[in-house]
């Protein structure tokens, strides 16, 4: 590893920020299966998108059909996807960008690690707080019902445990309230930390 050198380029991560308008960041969604964290995710960055902000959303899903499509379920194979991810959305806030994530991320830990990734105040965390019974209930893909019959072995909430973040940045139960009053919260505390213009968001939106 002594041979590899980090090239520090001209255009640094400032200056694209500066050129997109906004302070780039990472907002990590986390929380349950079935909780509504790309869901919100989702709603937060299309309203982004219709101000004129630059954003990429990074789904669970999505990555394990290629950045991760080498790696399994098991606790090992879990927190190497994770490990990725960061990686990954480090790479994404140096281009400037507002990158949204949204992973169960179930320990203290691997949010830790990627939090160490970023100065402080570039890493944002997302606490989805939605109880187990609501997620449960939900259950779009019959994954708890799985876990629930021992086809799914270390399913978090179920058959392995969750550590709820103990100092988020935001805590949002999507079991109470409506989506849009969720993501004007959000929207409201990137406005609050300077990360976006909340004009410019005004006027994007047309209000």
């Amino acid at each position: 590893m002594t041979d590899i050198v980090w090239h520090q380029h001209e255009i640094d991560q400032a200056a694209r920020g500066r050129q997109k308008n906004q302070n780039p960041v990472l907002l990590w969604f986390t929380g349950l299966s079935g909780s509504g964290k790309s869901t919100l995710a989702g709603a937060l960055e299309h309203a982004l998108f219709e101000a004129g902000f630059h954003t990429y959303l990074l789904d669970g899903d999505n990555v394990r059909h290629g950045l991760c499509k080498d790696l399994g379920f098991s606790l090992e194979d879990r927190d190497e996807n994770l490990r990725r991810v960061g990686e990954v959305a480090k790479l994404m806030v140096d281009a400037g960008l507002v990158v949204l994530s949204a992973f169960i991320s179930p320990t203290r830990a691997e949010r830790e690690r990627v939090r160490r990734l970023f100065p402080e105040g570039q890493f944002i965390e997302v606490f989805v707080s939605t109880p187990l019974s609501v997620c449960e209930s939900r259950d779009p893909k019959g994954l708890y019902a799985k876990a629930r019959n021992g086809e799914i072995a270390n399913f978090t909430g179920i058959s392995s445990p969750y550590e709820a973040p103990e100092a988020a940045e935001l805590t949002i139960d999507t079991s109470k309230g409506e989506l849009a009053t969720q993501v004007q919260a959000l929207v409201d505390y990137l406005t609050a930390i300077q990360v976006i213009d909340g004009e410019k968001m005004m006027e994007g939106l047309g209000i």
